[in-house]
């Protein structure tokens, strides 16, 4: 386990849009057990990630970093490239 130095959130994401400039869509998918039917449901959210120089491409695995709001949407930063 990596210690980490603040409280921020860090969570392992995947580019789903790099259309705009320096900023990346990226989508966290969950699977959890139905609570009646025990059956996997897969959920996901979308977040939008700042991108300062544009290195990130759409199917990238991404590790994002909460932080404090930069614009109307954006409220995370892409700290690395897992994959």
């Amino acid at each position: 386990m990596e210690k980490r130095i603040n409280r921020r959130r860090l969570l392992t994401a995947t580019v789903v849009s790099d259309k705009m400039d320096k900023t990346r869509v990226v989508q966290i998918n969950k699977v959890a057990k139905h609570s009646k039917y025990q059956k996997p449901v897969r959920n996901f959210v979308t977040y939008k990630a700042h991108d300062e120089k544009n290195a990130t491409k759409t199917g990238d695995i991404v590790r994002i970093m909460e932080t404090r709001p930069i614009s109307k949407d954006k409220r995370w930063i892409i700290q690395e490239v897992v994959g």
